[in-house]
């Protein structure tokens, strides 16, 4: 498995927690990570900043990149290689 940090933008209008319709789902997305092949070890929303961010265990960036598809309808996704920091300072270098 490898770890990657994942963050979700969208616009204020565009806010899936204050749809009534949407949100439930996108939290039925997030509880069906496992099933994705995607571990959530942490999970955070910028408060007021319409901004996710989540750091994610997955076998490769594809598998990340299709789990977080339906996030890419109402916004923009990131999805960067990352390492624990233990690994960093074992190769010396980030």
């Amino acid at each position: 498995m490898s770890l990657f940090v994942v963050q979700h933008k969208h616009e204020a209008a565009m806010c899936p927690a204050g749809n009534p319709e949407v949100a439930p789902q996108l939290l039925k997305l997030l509880a069906s990570a496992p099933q994705q092949g995607v571990t959530i070890l942490a999970e955070a929303v910028v408060d007021a900043g319409h901004e996710l961010d989540l750091i994610v265990d997955a076998p490769d960036s594809g598998t990340v990149d299709r789990f977080m598809g339906p996030f890419g309808q109402m916004g923009t996704v990131s999805v960067r290689p990352a390492s624990h920091c233990e690994k960093v300072v074992e190769r010396g270098s980030c």
